[in-house]
């Protein structure tokens, strides 16, 4: 999607097939106030908020590009577990949708079992761990995505598996638009850092 006007388009379909504008911003990438603003763009007359599009498709649409990144992942995991003295990883948690193909070849790759989270569907809501896969009490986690925008999904993700009992130790994405390391006090690295520069 090259353009504003493309942008508007495919919000406004994901908005006509039920998704919440936070639902729609996880699927594109961008924050809510990016969203909220593409979806009232005609009604309101207002200059948009700053805000970055990360498009990955060209490496999403094959299976073993994204085993190349994954593989990436499973370095940089290794590299902070060094750093950091971690001993042990028990689990390696993908947050649903995007996250979910890179955290299963990561678990595979390093021999980890595989959980799945699925954020809130409001801003006020709790997610969800899929049940047919690891339980989560007691075990040290990684969490894995691919862009994270404002942080709210990553900080929901931590929060929840701290509620389920698991320890998180570290978040892994493809890309961080934001300016943190950390969220929650949970160290946070990613392959590619994008901001704005005012």
């Amino acid at each position: 999607m090259k353009s504003i006007d493309a942008l508007v388009e495919k919000a406004l379909e994901f908005k006509r097939n039920g998704l919440s504008e936070s639902e729609i911003s996880h699927e594109l990438h961008l924050s809510v106030d990016t969203v909220s603003w593409l979806l009232t763009r005609n009604v309101k007359v207002e200059k948009p908020p700053i805000d970055v599009k990360v498009g990955w498709r060209s490496i999403g649409v094959y299976g073993g590009r994204i085993g190349l990144i994954a593989g990436l992942f499973s370095d940089v995991i290794l590299e902070e577990m060094e750093k950091q003295e971690i001993e042990k990883v028990d689990c390696v948690v993908g947050i649903a949708i995007n996250g979910i193909p890179f955290a299963t070849m990561v678990a595979e790759d390093l021999g980890l079992e595989l959980g799945i989270y699925r954020p809130p569907v409001t801003d006020e809501g709790k997610g969800t761990f899929s049940s047919n896969y690891a339980t989560l009490e007691g075990k040290d986690v990684v969490i894995v995505d691919d862009v994270i925008s404002t942080g709210h999904v990553m900080k929901c993700a931590i929060a929840d598996l701290k509620e389920q009992g698991a320890n998180p130790l570290l978040s892994v994405v493809i890309v961080n638009k934001t300016p943190m390391y950390e969220m929650d006090g949970v160290p946070t690295r990613s392959l590619i850092r994008a901001r704005t520069i005012a």
